[in-house]
């Protein structure tokens, strides 16, 4: 026979049931709260799921270190993967037989080199003419720009200091413009004076002469007259 539960106030009257039944009926305690109160927790359920998620974050942690080994990879592939060294090895070797190939006909290039090359023609076909008439102008104006374009290719490194230069020169030439102009007032100034002064000279000129001849007209008549008198005395 089942033992009756004390914490059921529906089962066989108690004196905790009668007391649980005091409190539901007094409103202190609910039934959902008895209710509650009899699951038993579920240790061992939370137990296998913390498991769960341990084995879960050991799972993303191992991709995690697959991902970064394959990035790995990736950036060292040109310096470790077999078909990356196959190709540079065949290059490699390309490279030394032409080597080879130059070092054993060293004489014969030399004497090529050393023999001149004008009055020799090329062998072109006439459907190529043309176009080596535009390619020949192409070289010819190249070769004409070329140390323009190299003294322009050296001087990009410096294009920031000679940008500094290129300001101060043009402010330098303003101060100069503005001197200029002012020099150019003052010129047309003194020639606007010269003009007065040289207007102003033939009237100082004749005032002059006038003055003088007044005196020089003077003094003869003064002197007859001063003889006159000595005479009568």
């Amino acid at each position: 026979m089942a033992a009756a539960n004390p914490w059921d106030p529906a089962s066989e009257p108690s004196a905790a049931g009668l007391l649980l039944g005091h409190f539901v009926a007094s409103g202190m305690v609910t039934q959902e709260m008895l209710n509650i109160s009899k699951k038993s927790a579920s240790y061992f359920a939370n137990f296998s799921r913390l498991q769960q998620i341990t084995n879960i974050q050991a799972g993303i942690y191992q991709k995690n270190l697959e991902i970064e080994l394959l990035k790995l990879e990736k950036d060292t592939a040109d310096v470790v993967h077999p078909s990356f060294l196959a190709q540079k090895c065949h290059t490699l070797q390309s490279m030394n037989n032409h080597l080879e190939a130059v070092l054993k006909e060293k004489r014969s290039l030399r004497q090529r080199l050393l023999k001149p090359t004008c009055q020799e023609n090329l062998p072109i076909e006439a459907v190529y003419h043309s176009y080596m008439v535009h390619l020949l102008e192409l070289a010819v104006t190249f070769i004409e720009r070329l140390e323009n374009h190299l003294e322009t290719i050296k001087n990009i490194p410096h294009l920031d200091e000679n940008l500094k230069k290129m300001s101060l020169a043009l402010a330098k030439m303003d101060m100069l413009v503005t001197k200029t102009e002012e020099l150019a007032e003052n010129i047309l100034k003194w020639r606007e004076q010269q003009k007065e002064v040289s207007s102003c000279i033939p009237t100082i000129l004749a005032e002059d002469y006038l003055h003088k001849h007044d005196v020089t007209m003077s003094l003869p008549f003064t002197s007859k007259v001063h003889v006159q008198t000595v005479n009568a005395k």
